[in-house]
């Protein structure tokens, strides 16, 4: 049991199938609290405005107005600490390259468990990324790059810590600090104290240095 309840929200178009994902996740009401469900990612992004407390959305891809994977990119942009797992039937390489393209930390499809599905959020939350195992296959088989470990070693040698790189990844959307620390909710002294740890770290002067070796280095 984990102190603090993972707080989820939902974006499933099918009434039906979004009661059964919630009913699958209510076993798991110790440490699972949930939000509120959106019919599509325009209503998802309507009711984060309202409250964005939410620290991980199922996500589903085939939604009216705008898909999840679009979705995935807009809801990302403005709140780069909220982690998303897509959640869906499909497992064609293309929408598994454009999700994990758009932030989705993890996809599944919708036939798991619900022990699996349970397990994919712990993994998520506690920084980690999940898969369905033929996701996992399609995805090695799409991402597979020579230099991975080259790029694993130097994320490791600069060790930011995870709340390091939230700060980091809200300040590549070019949020400022009274924004970060509202996403975060946490104080803008402390996300000053946070960037100044980033630039010793990375061993840079300024924002956009810090941000530019972000991305070479694959750490955002």
């Amino acid at each position: 049991m984990i102190m603090n309840k993972i707080r989820l929200a939902l974006a499933e178009d099918y009434e039906p199938l979004a009661r059964s994902i919630q009913e699958k996740l209510e076993i798991f009401a110790h440490d699972i609290k949930f939000k509120f469900r959106a019919s599509n990612s325009r209503e998802l992004l309507e009711k984060l405005d309202v409250d964005h407390n939410v620290d991980i959305i199922l996500m589903d891809i085939e939604m009216p107005e705008i898909d999840g994977i679009r979705g995935t990119e807009l809801v990302k942009q403005k709140y780069p600490q909220i982690k998303i797992i897509m959640l869906t039937v499909f497992d064609d390489e293309e929408k598994i390259f454009k999700s994990i393209l758009a932030g989705a930390t993890g996809y599944l499809l919708k036939d798991e468990t619900p022990e699996k599905i349970h397990e994919g959020i712990l993994t998520v939350f506690n920084g980690g990324a999940t898969m369905s195992p033929s996701i996992a296959m399609k995805t090695l088989k799409i991402l597979k790059q020579p230099s991975t470990a080259s790029q694993n070693e130097s994320v490791n040698d600069m060790k930011l810590s995870g709340r390091e790189i939230q700060v980091l990844e809200q300040l590549s959307q070019g949020l400022d600090y009274q924004k970060i620390a509202d996403n975060l909710f946490i104080a803008p002294a402390t996300v000053r104290k946070h960037i100044e740890n980033i630039y010793e770290k990375l061993n840079v002067h300024n924002k956009m240095q810090a941000v530019q070796k972000a991305l070479k280095h694959h750490i955002i």
